[in-house]
């Protein structure tokens, strides 16, 4: 089974939660409960514009310019301050790991994931996923990204898999599901949130819950 990794295995809302409170700690006097609300709310918009950019200058010059800190962080600062702090404000639930450890006793399990090389191993060191995972595989380490069929393929072949005897579990529903489809792979949709499907592919089936997985195997 392979698995996407954010908003998949690690809820990224969370993650940008988190580190909305180390920016308003870090630039930011006392604000008021309202206020904070309405500010993460923002943080999140311009964060969800810019979401699949590994560049997130524009989300905090935006957020910036419409609510002036006290310390404003340097434009030259930024994506390092993200690339530090982002990755450890993620966490795994333990029912996800109880999850894939039940899977593992069935089948090999893999991840496949977008994203810079630095970013998206310190999120799978910090959470230990390294330790659950037959392989990992990581777009900008491996030259080529989902929706590609090359980046399924490899994960096929480290893992001596054959197409018709993998599953693909993920919640983008043209980068995962299309792009396994395009390697001749089951994709399961994972919708929590019950997202309306817009575009003309079908996944193989529809989860809301990763509890549902286990079906397939017990």
């Amino acid at each position: 089974m392979l698995f996407d990794l954010d908003d998949t295995l690690l809820k990224r809302d969370k993650a940008v939660d988190k580190i909305f409170l180390i920016v308003l700690e870090k630039c930011y006097e006392e604000v008021n409960h309202s206020t904070k609300n309405e500010m993460l709310q923002k943080f999140k918009e311009y964060d969800h514009k810019q979401y699949g950019i590994s560049d997130k200058i524009k989300v905090f010059e935006s957020f910036f310019d419409e609510f002036p800190p006290k310390f404003r962080l340097p434009r030259n600062d930024i994506q390092i301050f993200w690339d530090t702090h982002f990755p450890n404000c993620f966490s795994i639930e333990q029912n996800t790991i109880n999850i894939i450890n039940t899977i593992k006793m069935h089948v090999k399990v893999a991840i496949i994931t977008n994203g810079t090389t630095q970013r998206q191993k310190a999120k799978i060191r910090n959470t230990n996923l390294n330790n659950y995972f037959d392989t990992i595989i990581i777009s900008e380490e491996v030259g080529f990204a989902k929706p590609d069929k090359r980046i399924f393929e490899l994960a096929l072949n480290k893992l001596n898999v054959h197409p018709e005897d993998a599953l693909f579990v993920g919640d983008d529903i043209e980068k995962d599901i299309g792009g396994c489809q395009n390697a001749d792979i089951k994709g399961l949709w994972f919708n929590p949130h019950m997202k309306k499907n817009d575009t003309e592919i079908t996944p193989y089936a529809e989860i809301h819950s990763l509890d549902r997985l286990l079906s397939y195997f017990t």
